[in-house]
């Protein structure tokens, strides 16, 4: 079979530890094999990192800007601890925060579903898709470590050079200061990113924050969210059926877990963080979720949503087999090799993204995972595989799903 030709690159951003062996995997045996791929490389392993002085970071955020599309590996975000294994310099940004900032935009998370994997949460029968705003809050913040007595004052200075101060805290003794920000340019980027993707679902739109407490940071969001729906969505929105909502975001969640699904849920970039990760649990594992970064200028980043899975690294360099779910992996490269595919009108490179998906999920469904989805199987008794067995699982499947011609839906 001759492979699939592509007209442009893909930037391919590799990352640490088992994911990286993971990449590694899916690129041998489920993609080189099959399609002609063009990438531009970048190696955002921490070591890497620390040795351009974390540049490499920011050049792959560049590239994604020349090439619209980027596919991203799991990256380590260092603490101190990984600071003293990896012998860092410095503490190195969150390298997802650093492209995001120069990317801007949504990221837009959704659970990968297949028959026999059913969630934790019974009520929760169709998916939740979680929009986080990829700017600003915690990943651009400010800390100082207080030393000592003292007053800790926020100040602000305008282009005319005037200024206003407000006092936080006098401190009695040492303590910690953060500082956060976020922009109206960016939030209401947010908001149209959020409102365009409902439509497009068919779904509603819940934006949950806490403005009772957070009354100018998260009051500005509220207020931009709903002068946006009102100005530009409602009327679209009304014809279609589908509601906007603004809630608290603890009585956000205690309205989700009584819910079917079925909606966008839109957060701040902490808060969405957070509950994607709760989100993908219930329906499954941190392997089964397909996470985009979606830009106001049209690029795309593509990765999953879960960390570097350390555990079973350090499992597979003393030469044990590990079970690490691929899926989400899988399923980033597939997202970017569909979008350059659309992007350049290459209907071959969209059709090997959709059988590759479909392989993925059928050889789920025929009970044959990884560790992590045994446990919330049902309806068959499921076969746990190990990573590089369940690859090549489906390596098989896509072959048969290529030579057959079909590469349909998973009902």
């Amino acid at each position: 079979m001759a492979k699939i030709p592509m007209l442009k690159p893909i930037v391919e951003i590799d990352g640490d530890e088992m994911t990286r062996i993971l990449w590694r995997w899916i690129k041998e045996t489920l993609i080189c094999p099959f399609v002609d791929l063009k990438t531009e490389y970048y190696d955002l392993s921490l070591p890497h990192r620390e040795e351009t002085g974390d540049q490499v970071t920011i050049d792959a955020g560049k590239g994604i800007l020349r090439h619209q599309v980027g596919v991203k590996c799991g990256t380590i975000t260092p603490n101190t601890p990984r600071m003293e294994e990896y012998h860092l310099t410095q503490l190195w940004k969150s390298p997802n925060a650093t492209i995001r900032a120069l990317l801007g935009g949504t990221v837009f998370r959704e659970p990968i579903l297949v028959p026999c994997i059913k969630p934790v949460i019974p009520t929760w029968v169709k998916p939740i898709t979680i929009a986080r705003h990829a700017y600003g809050d915690i990943y651009e913040g400010v800390e100082y470590r207080v030393p000592t007595a003292g007053t800790a004052a926020l100040v602000f200075t305008d282009t005319r050079g005037k200024t206003r101060q407000e006092k936080i805290c006098d401190f009695e003794g040492p303590g910690v200061l953060q500082s956060i920000h976020n922009k109206d340019s960016s939030i209401c980027a947010f908001a149209h990113a959020c409102f365009r993707y409902a439509l497009d679902k068919q779904q509603d739109l819940w934006f949950a924050a806490k403005d009772t407490i957070s009354k100018q940071y998260d009051q500005t969001f509220k207020g931009i969210f709903q002068q946006t729906f009102e100005s530009t969505y409602q009327d679209s929105f009304r014809a279609s059926g589908i509601t906007y909502r603004y809630t608290l975001i603890d009585d956000a969640i205690a309205r989700a877990v009584r819910s079917a699904g079925g909606f966008v849920w839109a957060c701040k970039n902490y808060d969405g963080d957070v509950l994607s990760d709760m989100v993908s649990g219930v329906f499954g594992s941190l392997g089964m979720m397909t996470s985009v970064l979606v830009s106001p200028a049209g690029n795309y980043e593509y990765e999953a949503a879960h960390g570097t899975v350390t555990r079973h690294y350090y499992r597979h360099l003393q030469g044990e087999e590990t079970s690490t779910n691929p899926t989400a992996t899988i399923f980033a490269w597939t997202g970017a090799l569909r979008k350059r595919g659309d992007l350049d009108r290459t209907e071959p490179l969209i059709a090997f993204a959709h059988a590759l998906e479909q392989a993925s999920l059928e050889v789920i469904a025929s009970g044959r995972m990884t560790q992590d989805l045994a446990g919330l199987c049902t309806g068959i008794r499921p076969v746990i595989l190990s990573s590089r067995g369940f690859i090549q699982a489906i390596r098989l499947q896509l072959e048969r799903l290529l030579e057959g011609g079909s590469a349909g839906g998973i009902g």
